[in-house]
């Protein structure tokens, strides 16, 4: 493999994830023009309303509630400046290396290897970390998954990723009133009827598989966004086999049926790993890439 430098990764990947986005846009637009087409604008205008509405009261509360619904999901605790000495110097030391502020530093009882971070900007950051991370993984390691989440942070990856999901919603919500609405309306708008019904069949068609994708492009903005964040890890450490080191040992990590019951399924994408599998396979529905592509790109930085 050719050698990668940390910085047109990070390029690269911002570039892919926002093209991603707009394939979202882009479907979000189709979708309200086979409604406006079968319909009129205006009820196509209605419904976008009330989607956007509906979505943005549900994201805007998450958002700035994100750190304290991740942390409270998973029973974090704040770390103790005695007891988790490394991990504070470790967080400081990359606050330094990144210059961004510290943000807070939580624990959470799992034997599992893994951390995330959380919060819409710098200012509110929290970073949180498994006691099985604390026990497994040396100094150099636990810097390099600091400094991971550190990228998260660093990337506005949850204000990214609200965004994203806020798009997403809007086409489910429009999907799905459309649907509803075709049981009450007899769609008579004087047009030829085979014309009308065509277009009613994309409509439908459309409309059950944009949800579908939007979610897969969701998924795989995910992906782009991890790969993005262990570059910056590299970018802030200078040391690239330290984040390599832990990912080895994440999958190499036997992960007990107990243990997954610490974790909700919809906080798997904050994690530096997905917390329910150690699987290196990717695939459309995975919420980050194999952990074999992500060391053999440390590799090569």
């Amino acid at each position: 493999m050719e050698r990668l430098h940390f910085d047109d990764q990070i390029a690269k990947n911002k570039i892919k994830s926002i093209v991603l986005m707009g394939i979202i846009v882009i479907f979000f637009l189709i979708l309200g023009y086979i409604i406006a087409s079968i319909y009129n604008p205006a009820a196509f205008f209605s419904i976008m309303i009330i989607s956007i509405i509906v979505s943005m009261i549900y994201i805007v509360v998450s958002y700035y509630n994100s750190d304290k619904i991740a942390l409270s999901s998973v029973s974090a605790k704040p770390a103790s400046l005695t007891e988790h000495r490394v991990l504070f110097h470790a967080v400081e030391s990359m606050s330094l290396a990144s210059g961004l502020p510290m943000p807070k530093v939580y624990v959470m009882e799992s034997e599992q290897i893994n951390a995330f971070a959380s919060g819409r900007n710098p200012q509110n950051a929290v970073i949180c970390f498994t006691t099985g991370a604390l026990k497994k993984l040396n100094k150099q390691e636990l810097e390099g998954v600091v400094a991971h989440e550190m990228g998260h942070i660093a990337n506005f990856d949850i204000r990214f990723m609200t965004l994203t999901a806020v798009l997403v919603g809007m086409i489910s919500i429009v999907a799905e009133i459309f649907l509803r609405s075709l049981w009450f309306s007899n769609n008579s708008r004087g047009r030829d009827g085979r014309a009308q019904l065509i277009l009613i069949i994309l409509g439908v068609l459309f409309a059950i598989l944009a949800p579908i994708v939007a979610q897969l492009v969701s998924l795989a903005i995910s992906r782009k966004r991890e790969f993005t964040a262990d570059a910056t890890a590299v970018k802030f450490t200078r040391y690239s086999p330290g984040l390599k080191s832990a990912l080895l040992k994440i999958k190499n990590e036997h992960i007990s049926s107990e243990d997954k019951h610490h974790y909700a399924k919809a906080m798997a994408p904050l994690f530096i790993s997905n917390p329910f599998t150690r699987k290196s396979i990717s695939g459309l529905f995975s919420t980050h890439p194999p952990i074999d592509e992500r060391i053999k790109r440390l590799d090569a930085m």
